[in-house]
Parts: C-alpha cells; sequence; structure tokens
C-alpha cells in the first residue's frame, strides 16, 4: 500500500518594498530652467525579496486494526506514544487498548514489529486488547525462555519463546502475549528490561503467576500459535527512507541504515538478548550509534551513558558490543 504524501502550496508573496523617494522630487519636473530641481535624486536600491519557505509535504500513512476495520489515514505524530493517540482516535477507541503494532502485516509477526522506523510506504496495522489469561508457571531451570520487548508506551510482551524451555511447555503463553502483571503486581509501564529482571529474579522451584493479555485475532489467526523466525529477525525497513520516532524530541526523515550499521543493529540486538533477556531494535540502533565513531571503548562506554545510563549495562556487555562493533567494520561479521 503506498504511503500518500499530501502535496503542499507556498503562496510565496513578495514583500512589497516601495522605492524611497525625496519628497522634495515628488515633481520632478521642478521650476523652469531650474536644472537642479528637475534632476532625481537616485532611489535607494530595493531590498530583496523575502519568500516564506515551504514546508515539507505531510507524511500520511495507511492504519487498519490487525483483526479487521476499514482503513484509516494517519500523520502528525513524532513518537510512539502519538502514534497510538492518532490511530486511537481514527478509530474511536482508547489509546491504551493498543498493544504493539506490525507493519505490512495483520499477523503477530515479530519481525515485522514496529520498532523506531517506519518506512514511508508501510502499511500500519495496531494489534488491540483481546482476552485476558492466568498461568503458573514454575521456574525449573534459571532460565524461562523468554525475551521480552516492549512497546515504547509502557506494555511489555513476548517476542520470542525459547524451543524447549518452561514457557514454551505452557502451550497457552503465546508470542505477541502483553505481560500485565506479576504475582498479581502490574507491571504496567514497566520497561520490559525491568519485566526481565523481575522474571530472571523468581525463586527457582517456587511457582509464580502470570497475567497475560492476548491481542485480538482475525479469524485467520484464530489457533495459532506464532512463533518468531529464527533467522532474518530485525530486518529494518524496505523502503528508501524511514520516518525515525525518537523516544526524545521530533521525528525525523532519514536514510535506511547503511549496510554495517544494519549488521551491527542486528548482532546488538543478539547481545541484548543473550545479555538481558531483551530485543529492541530501536534500543540496538541507539547504541550502535553511539559507538560508531568512537575510537576506544572508554569513550563509547562515556558516550552510551550519557544517552543510556539507567539502564546500567555490565562492563561484560559494553566490551562484547564494542568488540562486535569492530567485527562488523572490519568484515568479520
Amino acid at each position: 500500500m503506498q504511503q500518500d504524501s499530501e502535496k503542499t502550496t507556498c503562496d510565496c508573496e513578495p514583500m512589497q518594498n516601495g522605492e524611497a523617494m525625496s519628497p522634495d522630487v515628488q515633481d520632478s519636473k521642478g521650476s523652469p530652467g531650474d536644472e537642479e530641481s528637475q534632476r532625481a535624486i537616485p532611489s535607494a536600491p530595493p531590498l530583496p525579496q523575502e519568500t516564506s519557505p515551504c514546508p515539507r509535504p505531510k507524511l500520511v500513512f495507511h492504519t487498519q486494526l490487525a483483526h479487521g476495520s476499514p482503513t484509516g489515514r494517519i500523520h502528525g505524530f513524532t513518537n510512539v506514544r502519538e502514534l497510538y493517540t492518532k490511530i486511537a482516535e481514527v478509530f474511536n477507541i482508547s489509546a491504551s487498548e493498543i498493544l504493539f503494532c506490525t507493519l505490512n502485516s495483520h499477523k503477530v509477526d515479530m519481525q515485522k514489529l514496529l520498532g523506531g522506523q517506519i518506512g514511508l510506504e508501510d502499511f500500519i496495522f495496531a494489534h488491540v486488547r483481546g482476552e485476558t489469561k492466568e498461568v503458573e508457571v514454575i521456574k525449573t531451570e534459571d532460565a524461562l525462555g523468554l525475551t521480552i520487548t516492549d512497546n515504547g508506551a509502557g506494555y511489555a510482551f513476548i517476542k520470542r519463546i525459547k524451543e524447549g524451555s518452561t514457557i514454551d511447555r505452557i502451550k497457552t503463553v503465546c508470542i505477541g502475549d502483553h505481560i500485565e502483571a506479576i504475582n498479581d503486581q502490574s507491571i504496567v509501564g514497566c520497561r520490559h528490561y525491568e519485566v526481565a529482571k523481575m522474571l530472571k529474579e523468581q525463586t527457582r522451584g517456587t511457582p509464580f503467576t502470570l497475567r497475560l493479555v492476548e491481542p485480538k485475532k482475525a479469524f485467520d489467526m484464530i489457533g495459532q500459535r506464532t512463533r518468531a523466525p529464527k533467522s532474518g529477525e530485525g530486518k529494518m525497513v524496505s523502503g528508501k527512507e524511514t520516518l525515525r520516532l525518537r523516544s526524545k524530541g521530533s521525528a525525523t526523515v532519514e536514510e535506511i541504515p547503511s549496510e554495517f550499521e544494519d549488521k551491527a543493529i542486528r548482532k546488538v540486538d543478539d547481545l541484548l538478548e543473550s545479555y538481558m533477556g531483551i530485543r529492541d531494535l530501536e534500543l540496538a540502533t541507539t547504541i550502535v550509534e553511539a559507538g560508531k565513531n568512537k575510537q576506544n571503548p572508554d569513550d563509547f562506554a562515556e558516550a552510551l551513558d550519557s544517552v543510556l545510563g539507567d539502564f546500567g549495562f555490565p562492563d561484560v556487555f559494553l566490551f562484547d558490543v564494542w568488540g562486535a562493533l569492530g567485527d562488523v567494520k572490519n568484515g568479520r561479521i
């Protein structure tokens, strides 16, 4: 589906710059024989015409609710929260109903998950709250086999389930389920790394309860337990330009990431999963941007701390990321 770009025009009217004339020469004829009075005093040079800059065309995106709806059109958002608000306005629902969005697919496909970048021709599908369910989990090993991400607006959800893991054996738990509470403690508003830490801290051998909210599904998706693909995950957008959404500041239209950036982002995303149990392409992109022009790991760590200090990344993670960036830059990955 093509993204519309509504044309805008500039009615750029030049400033009216009258020529400055001396009142003494309003009538250049003067008195007969008065040669001096007949000589016109030169006027001041005209000021340059000022024109108003033409604004960039307004970016308009098509959107639908993933379980089925008419097509809506949205524009004017600069971050994920504003995007959800715009979608909610179109379909007359609450923004808090939206769990996450996928691009160009109505299915719960984590390869199509909307992160911080939207291709200018991408079609946005919003997945909204469906059934609520509770499951009891007994941690039989240190890792549950869950990879967590969040929607950028306070909802953490399951992005990957490791085959053969504790969670994989609970067949009612699915990829795309929003984790609403752990042992009746609401985690709405928590970031994905906070939720992953809470799950990691659950006592081994002691049962605990997860309250999950599954996304509402279209008829052709009912009964499916969607799995994330084993390869190719995290491929960036396919358009020539993307709308980059930022948690702070305005959205910007940028070129798609270079081959180096694309490989580095996916490698860092893999390291986030290994060390923290989360996947987050926007977070990985920010980490790569902080490190790509740095000369040594100390400068990289300082730059990363200035933008992502809240995460408290362990030193071993930072060194592995620095090594991965070097491997990608030197063609070893």
